[in-house]
């Protein structure tokens, strides 16, 4: 048996050489959309594969699609490509799309629901191979809250008139009020959006200190005295000076005044010589009398461009009782308006 060993591996060896020097092609590259499930691992010189998009994909071109292994194990070469079907983007989300109508397929759409809204419907929705959507988009409807419960001794007045119903919807307010001269531990409340509503506030008396002085205005009328719940006092301001805020102030149901209103100082413009654009009309500053621009008023302030020898404008606005100065008046520093203000009650 020893001479058969030598024989055997020579034609082992004679059998795989000849194998191996046949050439084959492998699976043949493909883009995206092509089926690639009838596909094989290896081919034969000479076989064809016939090319198809995938469901779902559109060819871009509708002649046959072969392609054939050739003798140096190439393929040769195809043209075919597969585009996705689109899917159009229901109106109502388009402006939430940037710009885009349609959506390729196997897109999904995920959708949510602002705070204090439940949703109806599926949460999501894909593009399906023939062009629509899988699912419809949902509803967001309000939460619903109960009743609120009014304070003892008082009332609830709700925004929306007339209130018929007998629950409440997410957003929905209402203020809560007490038998004069009561006040509410707290005035509003709203429908919350996990479905809940405030428990009714207290009712107990409350009461203001004497209404403070206002820096450089006056309070128009009032009685130097404690003020009730919702009372009010009125201020204005001297002349030339520009209330800022609410004049009337309110005895709110902490026992505290509402925010007080500020009095703004005017202006003057800093300079010594120059044209100036205040009021719609152009004005030499030496001609500018009296000197004085109110808070929030604009003056254009005319610069000269040495270099160009040419005219340009800046504008400056007063700021209560400072109006800055444009850089091509430096050396010059703009004016404060310093008043001394006095308790007129």
């Amino acid at each position: 048996m020893a001479p058969t060993w030598p024989l055997l591996l020579l034609c082992q060896f004679l059998l795989y050489t000849t194998v191996s020097s046949k050439k084959v092609c492998g699976r043949p590259d493909i883009t995206d959309g092509i089926d690639e499930s009838v596909l094989k691992r290896v081919y034969e010189v000479g076989e064809e594969v016939t090319l198809a998009c995938e469901r779902g994909y559109l060819p871009s071109t509708p002649n046959p699609r072969r392609i054939t292994c050739t003798g140096t194990g190439e393929w040769t070469p195809s043209n075919l490509a597969c585009s996705p079907k689109m899917c159009p983007i229901p109106k109502p989300l388009q402006p939430l799309a940037m710009g885009r109508t349609e959506a390729p397929f196997k897109s999904i759409l995920n959708f949510t629901c602002d705070d204090g809204y439940v949703m109806q419907g599926s949460n999501s929705s894909s593009c399906l191979h023939d062009g629509t959507w899988s699912n419809p988009p949902p509803m967001c409807k309000a939460v619903n809250c109960p009743l609120p419960r009014p304070p003892v001794d008082g009332r609830i007045v709700h925004d929306m008139k007339p209130f018929t119903g007998t629950n409440t919807m997410y957003g929905q307010g209402w203020t809560y009020e007490c038998n004069p001269p009561k006040a509410p531990s707290y005035e509003r409340g709203s429908c919350k959006a996990d479905g809940t509503v405030p428990g009714p506030p207290s009712c107990r008396e409350v009461s203001c200190p004497i209404p403070p002085s206002l820096p450089n205005g006056f309070i128009t009328f009032a009685v130097m005295k404690e003020h009730r719940y919702k009372e009010t006092v009125q201020y204005a301001c001297n002349d030339h000076y520009v209330l800022e805020g609410d004049s009337h102030m309110r005895c709110t149901n902490t026992g505290n005044w509402s925010t007080k209103p500020v009095c703004r100082a005017p202006c003057q413009v800093g300079i010594k010589r120059g044209r100036i654009f205040y009021n719609a009309k152009k004005i030499w500053i030496e001609d500018f009398k009296p000197n004085r621009v109110l808070h929030k008023e604009v003056v254009v302030f005319y610069c000269k461009n040495k270099a160009e020898k040419c005219g340009y404008p800046v504008a400056s606005v007063c700021n209560d009782g400072v109006l800055p100065l444009p850089e091509c008046f430096e050396g010059e520093r703009p004016y404060r308006f310093i008043t001394i203000w006095h308790n007129m009650l």
